[in-house]
């Protein structure tokens, strides 16, 4: 480290619009992750039809990830391809 640079900086880190570039965009994600937006609408869908009650925040929260995780799960198992069966033909 060198005095012109601050605590903590890499020697031979970036510089310039390619690491403003870099941080500026988020990490790529998969079609599959449930997102903080996706959780946080999906909690307050569940606290309006339970007529908004104080003092649950977790809970609805715990179980609105909870139901966002089945449906992908479910989603998945939908998608992909069932095996062929090894079952011999009636006959």
């Amino acid at each position: 480290m060198t005095a012109a640079q601050p605590p903590g900086a890499a020697s031979g880190s970036a510089s310039g619009p390619e690491a403003e570039d870099a941080a500026a965009q988020p990490p790529a994600r998969s079609p599959d992750t449930i997102t903080f937006e996706q959780i946080r609408e999906r909690a307050y869908e569940l606290w309006e039809r339970n007529h908004r009650p104080e003092g649950f925040e977790i809970e609805f929260w715990l179980l609105a990830e909870r139901e966002l995780r089945k449906e992908r799960d479910r989603r998945k198992a939908d998608e992909a391809p069932t095996p062929p069966r090894s079952d011999p033909p009636p006959g």
